[in-house]
């Protein structure tokens, strides 16, 4: 294992920093503009980026689909010496019943078939991110949304199984819809809930296609092509099945919402 980012050269490119800022030759912001181009560390399988969180606010995500469990747990274990937050998409619980041999205080969410382990005390989330998805087959995908964003520190709202087939199972709920910052719309079949979604309200709006339906629907193809081509300007569109990148992206959103109205 080949260590850098806070071991090596690295470290005296830090105290050279610190040195610069503590004389006042330069600013705290360009030393931490700085910082944030600092290396990773190579576990010769994988790069762990220790400076993602201060680059963009928050740690690595680990896809844990297609690595092994020593693989996981080797990245694992370098997140948690630096106190991030982790989240590990994709595993089934054969996966995470030997992950939690070596992290007790880990745990598995089966609908988003997903693994986090957060240090301390869970702090309350931000307010400001709805998930709705159109039927009840969509609901593991947008549990992944759902889950990203409370990880990254938000509260989210759920409405599941109000799609078009019975619309006014979505009327219902305008108050809540008209209430959120960003909303999360998760759909199969033919992708139609997220242009219906879109019209209605004034705030942005992530479409994620799922691999949800028949023959024709191509594995989510139909979903993701009827989203692209919404009448409903404004939408935005993620990749079939992608609820970790919507959830995300929400949370980006809503943070950037709430730091513009400080």
């Amino acid at each position: 294992m080949q260590a850098r980012g806070w071991l090596g050269v690295n470290i005296e490119q830090i105290e050279k920093l610190l040195k610069r800022v503590r004389r006042g030759t330069m600013t705290p912001d360009e030393a931490k503009r700085r910082l944030r181009t600092l290396p990773y560390e190579d576990l010769g399988f994988a790069k762990v980026d220790n400076h993602r969180a201060l680059r963009r606010g928050f740690p690595e995500v680990i896809f844990g689909e297609g690595k092994t469990v020593p693989q996981i747990v080797a990245i694992m274990r370098r997140m948690a010496s630096g106190r991030h937050p982790i989240l590990v998409t994709r595993v089934p619980p054969s996966v995470y019943r030997q992950v939690r041999r070596r992290f007790r205080s880990a745990r598995y969410h089966p609908d988003a078939r997903a693994i986090t382990l957060v240090p301390g005390r869970p702090k309350p989330g931000r307010p400001g991110v709805l998930v709705v998805a159109a039927g009840t087959s969509d609901i593991p995908v947008a549990e992944e949304a759902a889950l990203t964003a409370e990880i990254m520190g938000h509260s989210v709202g759920r409405i599941y199984d109000v799609g078009i087939a019975g619309l006014h199972r979505l009327l219902d709920h305008l108050d809540r819809l008209h209430r959120a910052r960003v909303i999360v719309c998760v759909a199969g079949m033919e992708g139609a809930l997220p242009s219906m979604v879109a019209s209605l309200v004034g705030v942005p709006v992530i479409g994620v296609p799922t691999s949800v339906g028949y023959g024709t629907g191509i594995k989510g193809v139909a979903a993701l092509m009827g989203m692209l081509n919404s009448c409903s300007s404004g939408l935005l569109v993620v990749n079939i099945d992608n609820g970790f990148g919507a959830g995300y992206a929400a949370s980006v959103i809503n943070l950037s919402i709430i730091n513009n109205h400080r």
